[in-house]
């Protein structure tokens, strides 16, 4: 191969480089403003969780007079419900962790006229044998209640959820609103009232608003942008050293 042609090689080599060099850098990047984005969310919404706790609870009824708000509004409000528990139909929301143990946790529907929604009890812990449920008492009669709007997050599910004869309480892999209302023959709201800490029934209530705090989505686009600097730095290294080698030999062969 000649010098022009080891040349012409030698500038396409380098050009990829680059590409690969900048679409790395480029990913890099974007995850750690992926994780920054997710921080700044995360804050504002417990910024807003703090600001709410302020105010009185209002009623459903008058919380769903703004429904049209859309979900962003009306997730985590407070609120005061008024009506009675359906005295039978419980679910059991498996693999839920607590304090390194693994559980349930335990909503019961709620008719709060004329809605039908389900209430988060709390978490329970489970048995090592699986065949075996935890001993769930259904809360019955009329009561007022206070608690916050979640809505539903839907996870990846392994496999459908079908469900065929059963028993209640039932078992449950995921909270599928749509599903769930027609085992009951009601339509449910799309999202859980999950009760208030100062609620004395239920079981232990340890919810939180946010599974992951802000610091650790800022620790994680830390780390991403640390690489995205190492990354480009080790790349210029490379590139001059490669430079320097070439150099040289490019000399020794004037040499000889």
């Amino acid at each position: 191969m000649n010098r022009s042609a080891f040349a012409l090689v030698r500038q396409s080599v380098n050009w990829v480089w680059v590409v690969i060099t900048l679409l790395v850098f480029s990913l890099l990047i974007k995850l750690g403003m992926w994780q920054s984005t997710r921080a700044i969310e995360k804050e504002q919404r417990l910024s807003r969780i703090v600001e709410l706790q302020t105010d009185n609870a209002l009623s459903l009824s008058q919380l769903m007079q703004n429904a049209d708000q859309g979900e962003e509004q009306l997730n985590d409000l407070p609120v005061l419900l008024d009506g009675y528990f359906e005295p039978e139909i419980l679910f059991l929301l498996d693999n839920q962790p607590n304090k390194g143990q693994l559980g349930y946790k335990v909503y019961q529907v709620f008719n709060h006229e004329p809605y039908t929604l389900l209430v988060n009890l709390g978490w329970v812990l489970g048995s090592r044998d699986r065949n075996t449920l935890p001993d769930v008492t259904p809360i019955t009669g009329s009561m007022k209640l206070t608690g916050n709007i979640r809505f539903i997050d839907v996870g990846v599910m392994l496999a459908e959820q079908n469900f065929g004869q059963f028993d209640w309480p039932l078992r449950v892999q995921q909270i599928e609103i749509d599903k769930f209302s027609g085992l009951i023959n009601k339509q449910l709201l799309p999202f859980a009232v999950f009760l208030d800490k100062t609620e004395q029934i239920g079981y232990e209530k340890n919810w939180q608003p946010v599974v992951m705090p802000p610091e650790k989505h800022w620790g994680y686009a830390f780390q991403w942008f640390s690489l995205a600097i190492a990354w480009l730095l080790l790349m210029i290294w490379a590139a001059i050293k490669t430079n320097n080698n070439d150099t040289s030999l490019k000399n020794n062969n004037n040499k000889a």
